[in-house]
Order: structure tokens, then sequence, then C-alpha cells
């Protein structure tokens, strides 16, 4: 392994080379890392990754791990685990993308690896680092909230399926449909904001009410679409997360819904709570007193909005050159993954569940 003092010395290779692959390279270069080649069973998508950024392409990961320090792997989430554990297992530092894994034995397997390894391993959860989300933490995180009971977590889409015949859409491989892809994103955004408290009981519903229509209506869609018949997934999920102390997350997610988009969490505190947009970086603080006379006080926040992937890879590069390490994030996707996984379990059972651990 070469001699690390800055990021830029991080020689990152990047495990798939899709459109995710893509977008983790252009921020990569644009802020200085070095991009020490890429890795997919594609040959197009090899020919495309070594024309566009100019460097040696691999059909197998053996050949980039042997030349790189760390990788960001962006693969389908059926193959997390054999990539990730295989770099883990040879020292390489692991930016691994949402989710955890495709199923929860998976997940395990790779937070077995990563706990035992000589490297970091970090989990992209990349709204941690919005603007909006660091000043509602540092709110709670000096009490002005006061105690936070409950988050309302919605991530909403009026149309917005992946295209139907993706591996997105494909149960074997995703492990799931919007549940998985946009539900990992809030509930590691809610638990995040309430510290991680123990998971007491989870009841859900998953639904496919749209994506599996052929009549399926749209405007547009990310990828091509096969049809219904390429999709066998979850394309909504509403839950209720009840953790230690009475603390709790009401979530809706969705690819498709027949209502407007909606990205909002609202964090309620005994003292103040706290809305935001996940996506639009509004935020806001609401609090209700008695000085004088009672009142209500609502206050808009205004603040640059940030890339946060951005962000994201430079926690990734700064643990490694300072080897604090990434604030457990192993751990909290493994977490994630059981809430994921109970949530499937109590549509599936019709009860409520107690998530594994």
């Amino acid at each position: 392994m070469s001699t690390i003092e800055t990021p830029a010395d991080v020689r990152t290779g990047i495990v798939g080379l899709g459109n995710i692959g893509h977008f983790h390279a252009e921020r990569l270069v644009e802020h200085g890392g070095t991009l020490a080649g890429g890795m997919d069973v594609s040959a197009e998508a090899r020919q495309h990754f070594a024309r566009r950024y100019g460097v040696p392409v691999y059909d197998d990961y053996q050949g980039l791990y042997d030349e790189v320090d760390a990788v960001i792997v962006t693969t389908p989430n059926k193959f997390h685990e054999p990539y990730t554990v295989a770099a883990l297992e040879r020292g390489l530092h692991v930016l691994l993308e949402k989710p955890l894994a495709h199923r929860l034995e998976s997940a395990e397997r790779i937070a077995e690896a990563a706990a035992v390894a000589d490297a970091h391993c970090m989990i992209g959860f990349n709204n941690r680092f919005s603007n909006a989300v660091s000043i509602v933490k540092n709110r709670i995180d000096r009490d002005d909230l006061g105690e936070v009971t409950h988050i309302e977590a919605n991530y909403v889409r009026r149309r917005g399926v992946p295209g139907r015949g993706s591996w997105f859409t494909r149960e074997s491989i995703a492990g799931g449909g919007a549940l998985i892809d946009l539900g990992v994103h809030a509930i590691d955004l809610s638990l995040f904001l309430l510290e991680y408290p123990p998971i007491e009981e989870v009841t859900g519903i998953v639904r496919s009410e749209f994506g599996s229509r052929e009549d399926y209506a749209y405007l547009d869609m990310w990828g091509e679409d096969a049809g219904s018949s390429g999709f066998d997934v979850d394309d909504s999920a509403s839950a209720f997360i009840r953790c230690e102390g009475e603390r709790t997350i009401s979530l809706e997610v969705a690819w498709a819904t027949n209502r407007p988009a909606n990205h909002e969490f609202v964090v309620r505190g005994t003292d103040a709570a706290a809305r935001f947009d996940l996506l639009e970086n509004d935020l806001s603080f609401h609090s209700t007193g008695a000085a004088g006379t009672a009142y209500h006080e609502d206050t808009d926040i205004e603040t640059r909005q940030n890339d946060t992937h951005t962000d994201e890879q430079q926690a990734f590069f700064d643990a490694i050159v300072t080897g604090r390490g990434v604030d457990d994030s192993v751990e909290h996707a493994l977490a994630v993954q059981r809430v994921i996984d109970a949530i499937y379990r109590s549509s599936e059972g019709g009860q409520t569940v107690c998530p594994d651990g």
C-alpha cells in the first residue's frame, strides 16, 4: 500500500462502471482525488469508462485491487458482498453505496468482515452531509429541540420508478424496490437524528400498485422501460418504527403514487420542531412560548445547497488520512438493513415484528 499523507495520495478504484460509478468518478476527479482504475464485467462499460477518464480498466476485481488503496463499490446490491469483503480482506478502504446488501444475511457478512479489517469501510448515506441536516443535527446536539420524540420521514415520488427491467426493479438482484432504494435513506437519516437508539418493533406494508401495470403512465423514467414483465418489486411502503424510550418514526416512501412528490422530514421535539426538504434544502424551526404573552415562532433558515456526495467522499478520504474512522457507518447500515427486513416480514405476515440483532 502506498504512503498516504493527503487525500490525493489515496489511489482509488471504482467497482461498477455504470451511471453511479461515473457519478462518483466525476466528483473524485473534480476535487483532486486520484482515480487509478475501474472494474466492470461489461466490456462496453469498461470501454466507456476508459475513454472518458483515461485510466486502466479490468474485467475482474483482482487486477484492480493490486493497484489501489481504496475502492468505491457501486455495483447492483446483490454484488456488494463479494467485492466489499474481498477488498476488506486485502486491507483496502471501501466506500460502499447504499444499501449494505440485498439481503440481511449478506449485510451481516459484510459487517463481520468490516469489524476485523485493517481498513475503513463507509456506507454511502450521503444525505447525512446535507447542510440542512447538519444544522438540524447541531440544534439537536445543543438541546434546542429538547427531547426528540418523533420523526416523520417522507421520500415520495409521483412517478419515479427506475427503468423497468433494470436491476433496480428485479427482486433477485436489488432485494426489493422503493423501500430498499429510497427507504434506506429515510430510515438512516431518521435514526441518525435520533442517535441510533435500539429498535423495539416495526410494522409496515409494502405495495406494488403501479410498476407492475401494463398501463403505467409516466413522464420520465431513468433508463429504458421493459414493461411490467421487468418489475417484481414494491413501489411504495408505509411503516411505523418504535424505538427505545418511546421514540418513533413514521415512514412513507414511494417510487410512484397518485399525489404530489414529498421529501419532507419533520423532527418533533419537546421544545421545538424542525422541518426540512431532503432535496430542496428548505429548512425551518417551529416553537411556542409564553414570554410576555403566548406566541408561535416560525423561523426560516437559509443556507447553501451543497453536493452531498462530494462531502461524503471528503469524509471518507479524511478518515483514511487521519485514521479516525467513519462514525460506526457499517453498524448503522446493518441496523437499517434489519429495519428493512423487518418491514418486509411485517408486510408478508401482517403483524408487528422485532428486528433481528
